[in-house]
């Protein structure tokens, strides 16, 4: 090696014997920069800006403050205002409080059940208007457990309550029940709005099975999140890679990828919480007398009012524009309303409770 070297570590040896010396490498160069402002400068800057800060008319106390007030004052070094920022930064001398990043709540936080992973939730949604060159239409009934990642694609022509009950049907005797089935608002999934405390097809053969339909709230970010990811990844898969002459060969392409998908997240499903096998003898009879839990996640108004089932309910004056969970109580004619916070996920408080009257007319099949 060079004598330099050697004369570079023989310095930084000292007197010091030789196990006590640091030999671990170090930059070259200095250790603070030539360039560096001078500490007696930086010390002028802090001064004024503590100064400004007490005894300001116009109460500015910020990096182009200073520079101003330094110009006034007739001092000879004058720094940058960006230099002046980096000084109040690298002196912690900022005002400036950073954003809160807070954990996301866990899967299903708003059911406690499922967040802490005792049940299994479905969701289900559609993919609408997709179109074969030739004007054939293609919709997808898609779903997909919350836990599991067990995912399911029924692509038709149409998707109507019909169709869905049979998709469900025939998905569930095969894979079991779970506890819970959420769902959007849509008429397919819900009934129609048309008129208030009207409960549809899918809705009446959930509470057939005892699997708690839910309903995600309108326009609310971040409750259907798990569907339309797979929503996406159903189209990226399936629709964008390949040209389809007919429903046929969308439907055959669907399935194969959900086998795929079922085989590559096997130990995901297996891990899952269990689900309740289909009753045997089972028929679906819309006119019973309708038991059980329907459940909607709503946001209130400006009066602290929640909209369930066509219905207006006074749930809190204080929780103003804020989520609740509405349990309907179909068996007990009851609505209880629960306040939900994604910061503390696992509180959920009552608010109010009312009384409310099971709806008992002929279903129109």
């Amino acid at each position: 090696m060079s004598l330099s070297t050697v004369q570079r570590w023989v310095a930084r040896a000292g007197d010091l014997p030789l196990g006590e010396v640091d030999w671990s490498a170090r930059p070259a160069g200095c250790r603070v920069s030539a360039r560096r402002t001078k500490a007696g400068v930086e010390q002028r800057v802090l001064i004024v800006r503590r100064q400004l800060r007490t005894k300001s008319d116009l109460g500015e106390y910020g990096s182009e403050a200073i520079q101003r007030e330094l110009q006034q004052r007739g001092e000879r070094v004058i720094p940058a205002v960006a230099t002046i920022a980096r000084i109040l930064s690298r002196r912690g001398a900022l005002d400036g409080r950073k954003r809160v990043r807070r954990k996301a709540p866990p899967p299903g936080w708003f059911l406690s059940d499922v967040s802490d992973k005792r049940v299994e939730m479905d969701n289900f949604d559609a993919i609408e208007d997709l179109v074969i060159r030739g004007g054939i239409d293609v919709n997808v009934l898609t779903g997909i457990s919350l836990h599991g990642g067990l995912c399911a694609a029924w692509p038709a022509a149409q998707i109507t309550a019909k169709v869905t009950v049979e998709c469900l049907l025939e998905h569930w005797r095969e894979v079991g029940l779970p506890r819970y089935a959420k769902f959007d608002n849509g008429t397919v999934f819900h009934g129609t709005h048309r008129w208030p405390d009207s409960l549809g097809r899918v809705t009446r053969m959930c509470l057939s099975l005892e699997v708690t339909p839910v309903f995600a709230p309108p326009l609310c970010r971040g409750f259907q999140a798990d569907i339309e990811a797979f929503n996406r990844r159903w189209q990226d898969a399936v629709w964008s890679r390949f040209q389809f002459r007919n429903c046929d060969e969308v439907v055959a392409q669907s399935n194969r990828f959900v086998e795929a998908h079922r085989r590559r997240y096997s130990v995901r499903i297996e891990d899952a919480p269990d689900r309740r096998p289909f009753p045997k003898n089972w028929r679906l009879n819309l006119q019973q007398p309708l038991t059980g839990t329907a459940i909607y996640v709503r946001e209130t108004n400006v009066k602290g009012q929640a909209v369930v089932l066509g219905n207006t309910f006074n749930v809190s004056p204080v929780w103003i524009h804020r989520l609740v969970r509405a349990d309907v109580d179909l068996t007990k004619g009851q609505i209880r309303f629960y306040a939900l916070r994604r910061k503390d996920p696992h509180n959920h408080l009552l608010l109010a409770t009312h009384d409310y009257d099971t709806p008992t007319k002929r279903f129109r099949e």
